[in-house]
């Protein structure tokens, strides 16, 4: 085994209060990729920051290798007084760096380099932070939530260039997908402490929760320990009891042990308060158009939106996201078409940018909109900090600013004020930015569970897949010209529906290919005609192969009218996906049919002349 490049042990950090580290540890060796997980303000980013050398550590020892190198993506990168985005990435190189490798980073991510740092939006300031990290290709590199403001394709490229970097990694991130797919070990922040896995994020939960019952049996053990001893002082031989103290010191250790256990974090037990029923239709969208100068965003565009739906709205950053999601939610008007909201609506809106955030309010005044100390809750009446518990938020936190909190806590806060509302038309703009794994989970059951309507736009790709019915897209994701599709189901459903379709486009593109090579072949050799013959198992084929197909046509017919049922992904997701992937199956066994089917009826024309 190599030795560590990088060694946290026994790491000791307090703020006041309870302790934030209290021996936790870190190794990275060569070639490692850690996911670093854990709730929100369980300390990853402080851990991090540590092992980068941003914080100092009260107790602990920390050891980087001499010669290794360190790039740390921070969550709100600082661009200083550089001018350009090139000249703040190419400031990330070291000597005998590739200065190309800063161009070929920012072309990738979408970026020329010219542009202001001052002008750029969230995403384009993640993506300038990703280049300047990326391009040295350090020993280390550490990113703190990389995939925050980034747009799906963005994702996937990174998580190629993670895959395939020498570079060890450290990251912290809320999208399960990404840590799937990148981290080969987990590191798992819990009270004060560490524990790693030496696998990757996609068995954490499943080890996590073993644990956490190891643990309560244990707790569960020692408390009937307790109970036994304390029996004993009870009702022991007197002159026995006064002789051994050694066992009554033991006594007062276990039940010191005991009431000194701090048990996990508890989840957020909350639930959305439902409005009134809307109509059954909530949103007819017919033909809608939307252009700015040249450039069309939405081409016309159709869509009904009943009561009950979760439409996923997904497309690279600029392909026009929040714009169709305006013009459908009556926001902004079309430029030709028609939008039609259903009766009765009352609309809960989750923005992206946490605009509707006043940083100098507390907490206690944002929940009750400074309407005393109470609000009103599914028809009851709640006081604020009892409703702030249900947020794991403590009592003491109700008087504090909204800018001492986390971006995590802050997402957490603005959950727990949309939940106190009536409502019945969800519209959450990347609702999982900064939440911990455990309150996605939260937010999933409820999103599931939801007897209204949800439209939400994320570029979560589990989170699609868990919770929505249909996925709006553009059709060219490479190069968005504001024509929008709605596919059935979520994210990896729009994938497998998006490449039938590319492959019956192919099928089509050789059949028609292979009917002209064969046009041309019959009339360069029209004396041989007449002289080959079809083969026995070439005409049973040439017979049975339509009645196949049209089996399999009315299959696929009877899977899509189950699955038109919109109710039945939210109640049976295993039942759903069984269903596509059977009628996905069903679909190539199709196109293989007729590409065998229209070869042999080619020949049996062109022996028959």
């Amino acid at each position: 085994m190599a030795p560590p490049i990088l060694k946290l042990d026994d790491i000791f950090l307090s703020f006041g209060g309870a302790p934030l580290l209290n021996g936790a540890s870190l190794q990275v060796e060569p070639g490692d990729k850690i996911c670093l997980v854990g709730r929100n303000g369980s300390g990853k980013s402080t851990m991090m920051k540590i092992a980068a050398g941003l914080v100092e550590a009260q107790s602990g020892e920390v050891f980087r290798h001499p010669s290794s190198t360190i790039r740390y993506l921070e969550q709100a990168p600082d661009f200083g007084d550089f001018k350009t985005v090139l000249a703040y990435a190419e400031a990330g190189l070291g000597p005998g760096d590739d200065p190309y490798r800063v161009t070929y980073l920012l072309e990738h991510l979408g970026l020329s380099g010219q542009e202001d740092p001052a002008s750029l939006s969230g995403g384009e300031a993640r993506r300038a932070a990703l280049a300047r990290v990326l391009a040295p290709e350090p020993d280390i590199l550490m990113l703190d939530e990389p995939t925050n403001h980034l747009d799906l394709p963005t994702i996937e490229w990174l998580e190629s260039e993670l895959q395939k970097t020498r570079s060890a990694l450290v990251l912290i991130s809320h999208d399960r997908r990404f840590l799937e797919k990148v981290s080969t070990a987990t590191v798992w922040l819990d009270r004060g402490l560490s524990r790693r896995l030496s696998r990757g994020f996609g068995h954490f939960e499943e080890w996590r929760d073993k644990v956490l019952e190891e643990e309560e049996i244990e707790q569960h053990k020692l408390g009937k320990e307790i109970q036994r001893e304390e029996h004993w002082l009870r009702y022991g031989v007197t002159a026995r009891r006064k002789r051994n103290m050694r066992r009554l010191g033991n006594l007062q250790s276990l039940r010191a042990d005991y009431r000194g256990h701090k048990g996990p974090q508890g989840t957020i037990t909350a639930a959305v308060t439902e409005g009134r029923e809307s109509g059954k239709l909530v949103i007819e969208a017919d033909r809608i158009t939307k252009t700015y100068g040249e450039r069309t965003i939405v081409a016309p565009f159709s869509i009904r939106v009943h009561r009950g739906d979760c439409i996923g709205l997904i497309g690279p950053n600029g392909a026009g996201k929040t714009t169709l999601l305006k013009m459908l939610t009556g926001q902004m008007k079309p430029d030709s078409g028609m939008v039609k909201l259903g009766t009765n609506l009352e609309i809960a809106v989750l923005d992206q940018k946490r605009e509707d955030l006043n940083l100098e309010d507390t907490l206690a005044h944002y929940l009750t909109d400074g309407r005393g100390d109470n609000l009103l809750v599914n028809g009851e009446q709640k006081h604020v900090t009892g409703y702030m518990k249900d947020f794991l938020f403590q009592p003491e936190q109700a008087r504090t600013p909204i800018r001492n909190l986390s971006g995590g806590e802050r997402a957490r806060l603005m959950l727990a004020r949309i939940m106190a509302r009536p409502s019945n038309l969800l519209i959450l703009d990347e609702p999982t930015n900064d939440l911990d794994i455990e309150t996605l989970d939260l937010l999933q059951e409820i999103v599931a569970g939801y007897p209204g309507t949800v439209i939400l736009v994320s570029h979560d790709r589990d989170f699609l897949d868990r919770t929505v019915t249909s996925t709006i897209a553009p059709a060219d994701p490479d190069a968005p010209d504001g024509r929008w599709i709605e596919y059935a189901g979520g994210y990896s459903d729009m994938l497998a529906q998006r490449k039938g379709a590319e492959d019956e486009r192919k099928r089509a593109e050789k059949a028609e290919k292979a009917k002209t090579s064969d046009g041309a072949a019959k009339s360069s050799d029209g004396g041989n005609k007449g002289k080959v013959k079809l083969s026995f198992k070439q005409k049973f084929a040439l017979e049975t192969l339509p009645k196949e197909m049209a089996k399999a046509q009315a299959e696929i017919a009877a899977h899509e009218a189950k699955m038109a049922d919109p109710k039945l992904f939210t109640k049976d997701p295993a039942t759903f996906n069984k269903l596509a992937a059977e009628t996905e199956k069903l679909r190539a066994d199709i196109a293989r049919m007729e590409e065998e089917w229209l070869e042999l009826e080619m020949l049996r024309e062109e022996i028959e002349g």
